[in-house]
């Protein structure tokens, strides 16, 4: 998720926790713990990492549990060593370090770019896939929660609204599984209908909301891809056939870039060749063309491919040009070919 609804759950859930005439210091310690993971991105900048590299590292080590769940209580540890209001209130403190640490990922694997939540073992990244990145039907029952907390300070107004914010997002993420479960529904008697019932697929929220559903299945020669609207839609849900260079992901899968990506986004990948470099398009982030990472692999050699440094392709702008077709399609159903 972004910086901004890690530090408000951070916050949230440290103030809630920690004793009331500490809530204010528990509010700040709460969003710089909640943002630590994300400093990876700063660890990483200066080691000069490929594009490929730099995203797979992210959300690596420093999001997963059996790296966060030490190091929080080595934190707590040292803290209360140091005495303060850690030594104060140990307990409460323990569990609001720990569970501010451990919420950040599981927060992050709620996303499709996915969350490598047991490193080191070599398991694809976690992408529960039931919110965007953004999303401020999440986010603002935290924020203004933290707000009236930090102005209320001890009184027991201040912990009702941590309560109501806290109960409000979370609700909120159990609505999301349950959209999440309708959508597949869907999907699955729409890919049963192709023939397709045992293909790897994945559905996503579109950007901001959980009311309409992005669903991606892989094909032999491609994929097919359609959104579901839970306010518009309700026959069944139509699926159209993209095409790609599936002959030539074939040849470079063994590429160590493309075999690094291939992990990480589970096989949701297209090629295409741009200009004699074969370009691998990320299906997960973005609609057809304009997906949010793509990366330049290989350049031909002949009749096949060798693999050269990759490189990754400029960000699609366009993409935020289309967001009020995304409106749109959320209130009226796709018209009919």
């Amino acid at each position: 998720m972004d910086s901004l609804t890690q530090i408000v759950l951070g916050g949230a859930l440290a103030a809630a926790i920690a004793p009331p005439q500490q809530r204010r210091a528990a509010l700040l310690a709460g969003a710089a713990l909640g943002t630590l993971p994300d400093l990876d991105s700063l660890v990483l900048l200066p080691l000069g990492l490929d594009p490929v590299d730099s995203m797979t590292w992210h959300r690596g080590p420093s999001h997963s549990l059996f790296v966060l769940v030490p190091l929080a209580a080595l934190i707590w540890a040292a803290f209360k060593r140091l005495g303060g209001r850690v030594a104060e209130s140990p307990v409460r403190w323990f569990w609001a370090i720990q569970l501010v640490l451990v919420t950040h990922p599981l927060l992050d694997a709620l996303t499709v770019y996915g969350t490598q939540l047991w490193w080191p073992i070599p398991v694809s990244p976690t992408m529960w896939s039931t919110l965007f990145i953004i999303d401020l039907a999440y986010t603002l029952p935290l924020l203004l929660a933290c707000v009236l907390a930090w102005r209320w300070r001890d009184s027991p107004g201040a912990r009702r609204a941590l309560a109501l914010g806290l109960a409000l997002s979370t609700a909120y993420l159990g609505w999301s599984f349950a959209a999440k479960a309708q959508v597949d529904r869907a999907a699955d008697q729409a890919l049963a209908a192709m023939g397709l019932q045992d293909a790897p697929r994945f559905s996503v929220p579109t950007p901001f909301n959980t009311l309409l559903w992005q669903v991606v299945a892989m094909t032999p020669d491609g994929y097919v891809s359609g959104q579901y609207s839970l306010v518009a839609d309700d026959g069944p849900m139509r699926l159209y056939p993209q095409t790609f260079d599936v002959q030539a992901m074939a040849a470079v899968r063994r590429f160590p870039a493309v075999a690094r990506l291939r992990w990480f986004n589970h096989g949701f990948m297209s090629a295409r060749e741009v200009d004699g470099q074969l370009m691998l398009s990320d299906l997960r982030m973005g609609l057809e063309p304009d997906f949010t990472f793509r990366f330049t692999v290989a350049q031909r050699d002949g009749e096949g491919w060798r693999a050269v440094p990759p490189t990754q392709a400029d960000w699609p702008t366009d993409a935020i040009r289309r967001l009020p077709e995304v409106w749109h399609r959320i209130w009226w159903p796709e018209p009919t070919p």
